[in-house]
């Protein structure tokens, strides 16, 4: 693969996925284990390493306190805003953390933001895509929900940054299913895209024609999905375990995390069948049973599935367009596979939802397909056009503490626009800009992005100093903004870096910090990995020693080869790669002879029609079975 390509990344809550254009059609790119979902699931492992996806998911219940899942819940946001999720999700955060800092969450000894978090989970998809293409991947597009504030969006491409991508395009999750979905349908109309995943809600109405996607619309909740379902059962579960087996697990990481899993799986079940049993084992040897029936279930979640129809009513008002002018309904996220949610959604748009395109990976394949775009296209693509709008106003704060909106929601980007002000007092010399997010009037309400000034102004009677404030979001959603003094040329500007949002300096340093670690993990993996063979080669040459070939040795070469081998055993259990990898080379150019006599056995053996047994037989398959090769020769890797 060429450097100049570009994948496409669904950075999820619950799954994450990478794609690529495979010719005029995108498809999904594996991971190690021959799956295409990556669980967002980060964990440290028993060598301090630390692991994604599937195989970190076991240490959520063995060592709960050494494993984060659904960090894109916390990404871009403050203490604050957190306090809901932290009373289910076993999140330990940093002890010293301030007002307005990073979060920095506790995995074993060491602490982590979330968008460092994040991109161990982006890097694992890099490397996925590097596999399977035989060379460097450097250049992404990465998808967020539409309703990702500045904020959220600039911590989604630190992260990327910090996993050593190059993230040349933000793109809206339900606009990207509307890629894949109008490179599937290739037809105009006005579809409206629902996207229920596992921590955000979005719902987007866009207008296909003649290969202009524009999206019109777009409302939604970046803390609603499929994870509040799973909070709501296990809350009612622990309530049921204390108050039927008087054992409160609240603060049992293990036991939570059994649970969890219990009713993922038995809310995966209730899309198919009638009813489904939570089964957890629990401390002290006690059980926890229960049957949900699916109607029992739709009860529960009824007011979490409610909570998609304000904005869905909202992006239609917004959209100018009544439900029967949507020409179809594009479903997204696993959490809409759940028969309650597709019920809601036709009677919402008094229609069936397409259900042609897996929701799990539709995001996926439409970020690929953006990439592809990007990237100049191909016949199928290269007459693709991408309209994308802000989901969120954005202004400054004037006099009184009002809320002045500078580009409104749902404004097609990239976006700009200016405004004029003035000086309140007279000989003010610097004017203090304060940058808002949100559609609330007054300041206070509105979510505070950032906070310069602009200095230098010459002293002038109040009202008379001329300042244009110049706001521009470019084509990721992320704001640009600049203050200008006209009649004195005095400027500032400032791309903003939001509230919860991390400096260049602090990226630099995590990118740093990443390098010097990725040489540390791979020091250890090389360790690991030499003690695997040396283990290999040493229970090789057991068996070897069980041979009548080992008799035919000379004393002297039996105890050299014992010598050799004690040596073996001495540094295995040191963390001395070179050491390890030095024994395990003696040792194999020490047990050459004997190899040579095995195989004489074993042809002996095969010529007179016996059984070769201590011989070839009971050696592993390539292990000693070579004239010339040592009996401990392992296949390496």
């Amino acid at each position: 693969m060429s450097s100049d390509h570009i994948v496409g990344i669904d950075l999820g809550t619950t799954n994450s996925l990478v794609a690529y254009m495979q010719g005029d059609v995108p498809a999904v790119i594996p991971g190690e284990d021959g799956l295409n979902l990556v669980p967002s699931v980060v964990a440290l492992d028993e060598n301090n390493q630390m692991i994604v996806g599937n195989a970190a998911r076991k240490y959520l219940i063995e060592t709960s306190d050494r494993a984060v899942y659904s960090i894109k819940r916390l990404m871009g946001r403050g203490m604050e805003d957190i306090q809901e999720e932290l009373k289910l999700f076993p999140f330990r955060l940093a002890d010293d953390l301030l007002s307005g800092e990073v979060l920095r969450i506790r995995i074993g000894e060491r602490t982590y933001t979330p968008p460092e978090i994040s991109a161990l989970i982006l890097r694992q998809l890099k490397r996925n895509a590097e596999r399977f293409f035989g060379g460097p991947v450097t250049k992404a597009v990465i998808t967020v929900p539409a309703y990702f504030n500045d904020a959220q969006r600039q911590a989604t491409k630190d992260a990327g940054r910090i996993a050593g991508l190059d993230v040349l395009r933000l793109v809206n999750e339900p606009t990207a299913a509307s890629l894949a979905y109008g490179l599937d349908r290739r037809k105009n109309g006005v579809v409206a895209v629902y996207d229920l995943g596992g921590g955000t809600f979005d719902i987007s109405i866009l207008k296909l024609h003649d290969g202009i996607f524009e999206v019109v619309a777009t409302n939604g909740d970046t803390h609603l999905g499929g994870d509040d379902i799973d909070n709501l059962l296990i809350a009612i579960a622990l309530d049921d375990i204390r108050g039927d087996l008087g054992l409160d697990v609240r603060r049992n990481g293990e036991a939570v995390q059994r649970i969890r899993k219990s009713v993922i799986e038995a809310k995966i079940a209730l899309s198919s069948e009638p009813s489904a049993k939570l089964d957890v084992d629990l401390p002290g040897g006690k059980k926890y049973q229960r049957e949900i029936t699916r109607e029992m279930f739709e009860q529960l979640i009824q007011p979490v599935v409610d909570r998609t129809i304000g904005p869905t009513k909202q992006a239609l008002k917004d959209a100018g367009l009544k439900p029967g002018q949507v020409d179809e309904v594009v479903l997204v996220g696993g959490s809409t596979r759940i028969p309650k949610v597709r019920q809601l959604v036709q009677e919402l748009f008094g229609r069936a939802p397409h259900t042609g395109m897996n929701p799990d990976e539709v995001v996926a394949l439409g970020a690929a397909v953006q990439a592809n775009i990007l990237g100049g296209g191909s016949a199928i693509t290269k007459e693709m056009l991408l309209l994308d709008v802000t989901p969120l106003s954005l202004g400054i704060e004037v006099a009184g503490g009002v809320t002045d909106k500078i580009i409104l929601r749902n404004s097609t980007i990239p976006a700009s626009a200016t405004q004029y002000y003035t000086t309140q007092v007279d000989g003010q010399t610097s004017v203090a800009i304060h940058v808002l997010q949100g559609e609330r009037e007054l300041a206070r309400d509105c979510r505070s992005l950032a906070r310069f000034d602009l200095k230098g102004v010459p002293p002038m009677v109040a009202g008379m100093p001329r300042i244009e404030v110049r706001f521009l979001i470019d084509a990721n959603g992320i704001l640009h903004v600049s203050a200008r003094e006209q009649r004195s040329g005095k400027e500032a500007e400032i791309e903003v870096q939001p509230s919860y949002g991390l400096t260049d300096e602090q990226v630099e340093h995590m990118l740093l910090e990443s390098y010097d670690f990725a040489e540390e993990d791979f020091r250890q993996r090389q360790v690991i990995e030499a003690r695997r063979e040396a283990d290999t080669i040493l229970a090789a040459l057991s068996k070897g020693k069980q041979s009548p070939a080992w008799q035919e040795l000379s004393s002297e070469e039996r105890a050299k080869t014992e010598e050799l081998e004690r040596a073996l055993l001495a540094a295995k259990d040191g963390d001395d790669y070179a050491a390890i990898r030095k024994a395990i080379d003696a040792l194999n150019a020490g047990t050459m002879h004997l190899a040579e006599l095995m195989m004489d056995t074993a042809v002996s053996a095969a010529l007179k029609g016996k059984a070769m047994d201590g011989a070839e037989a009971d050696l592993p398959e390539g292990e000693g079975a070579q004239a010339g090769h040592p009996v401990a020769k392992a296949e390496f890797k």
